[in-house]
């Protein structure tokens, strides 16, 4: 089936997408406050929601080979997003990130990351357009990163090591503290960085890091660039929502990335076997949600007496 994303759907998908951020930045986030899980909630089940109506949109314009594209590679990604929370979670304790001023990193970083995906999948489409072969890449790399998930769930995150974090700190000076919102400051006739963009600058490049695991995932579901850019997208907005509503239950979801890296296995494997073997995407979606509620079902059933991980324990 040939793609569907003809210029006119391009341009009125991104403008679609500019002007949601626009809304919440400038309208339900313009003043630095914690979020309140309430509302966190709330704002999860909209982008949930508005992720369901394009992918109806999809349905009744383009069919349902195409919708099933869409939403399989929705969960995936939706799903593996769960991760970026720990690291989230990490980056803001190390540098004292404020409740009240996460909200504003993280929607600069989804930012950053909406661009960064666009990028990667380019890049993507072009190496399997050019190059099919590049399909068994892709499947080799999730299955090692579904080993590298098993084995290093817990492994700890440090900011401090990160290339572009060491790279800041060398040639440019740090503020001591927090400044509200700003992430420059003058200090002393000095421009300085405040620690919000060092937190800024850390959630970006973690974000490398999950696009090169992710996009090669959703191209197993689809070469379509379009679906796969805005299921990626939309699982994306959801994202700072998302961080405040599971931050709180990440101890409780200890074998949640048991099936996380049994779903990148089962993908990887899916595309190592596509010259011999093609999956239906009603199938995929299937064994992908069999696998994740698996996962969440054994994570709540475990017996009351057993030990938690709190998540404060998470942090370092």
């Amino acid at each position: 089936m040939s793609p569907i994303g003809t210029p006119l759907l391009w341009v009125g998908f991104l403008l679609l997408i500019l002007s949601l951020l626009a809304l919440d930045l400038a309208v339900f986030h313009r003043k630095p406050r914690p979020e309140r899980l309430r509302a966190a909630l709330l704002w999860t089940l909209v982008w949930i929601g508005l992720a369901l109506l394009f992918n109806l949109g999809l349905y009744l314009h383009f069919g349902s080979q195409k919708a099933l594209e869409f939403l399989t590679g929705y969960v995936i990604e939706k799903a593996l997003s769960v991760d970026n929370v720990f690291v989230f979670a990490v980056i803001f304790s190390y540098f004292a990130v404020p409740p009240a001023l996460q909200h504003r990193v993280l929607f600069w970083g989804i930012l950053g990351a909406l661009l960064l995906r666009a990028l990667f999948i380019v890049a993507g489409a072009a190496l399997l357009s050019a190059f099919h072969w590049f399909v068994y890449v892709f499947g080799g790399v999730l299955l090692l990163t579904s080993l590298k998930l098993l084995r290093h769930r817990h492994a700890l995150v440090e900011p401090e090591r990160n290339p572009l974090v060491r790279l800041f700190r060398r040639f440019l000076p740090i503020a001591a503290a927090h400044r509200g919102v700003r992430f420059f400051v003058i200090e002393a006739g000095r421009r300085c960085a405040t620690p919000l963009l060092l937190a800024l600058v850390a959630v970006e490049a973690s974000d490398i890091v999950f696009a090169i695991d992710s996009i090669p995932v959703i191209f197993a579901v689809t070469q379509d660039p379009f679906i796969v850019f805005t299921s990626n997208i939309f699982a994306l907005l959801g994202l700072r929502a998302l961080y405040s509503v599971l931050l709180g239950a990440l101890g409780k979801l200890r074998y949640l990335h048991v099936g996380l890296a049994l779903v990148l296995a089962f993908v990887g494997a899916k595309m190592l076997l596509s010259g011999v073997l093609k999956v239906p995407i009603g199938i995929s979606l299937a064994v992908v949600g069999a696998l994740l509620g698996a996962a969440i079902a054994a994570s709540l059933a475990r017996r009351p007496g057993a030990p938690k991980r709190a998540p404060a324990e998470l942090l370092p």
